[in-house]
């Protein structure tokens, strides 16, 4: 098996890939919008047992 690790521009998703992409939660992070980093800033937060986290 031949793997090329040049750029996400080379490799092709897969099905399954693409799917996840088209129904991903999207928003914009910067003014608090996006689901997803919202709940991995959340997750953090209790992980350190802070009141909030900051992902960057």
């Amino acid at each position: 098996m031949k793997i090329d690790f040049r750029s996400d521009t080379v490799t092709k998703p897969t099905a399954g890939m693409l799917d996840a992409m088209m129904s991903a939660k999207v928003g914009d992070d910067v003014f608090g919008e996006d689901p997803t980093v919202n709940a991995l800033e959340e997750k953090l937060a209790k992980i350190f047992d802070m009141e909030a986290a900051l992902f960057f």
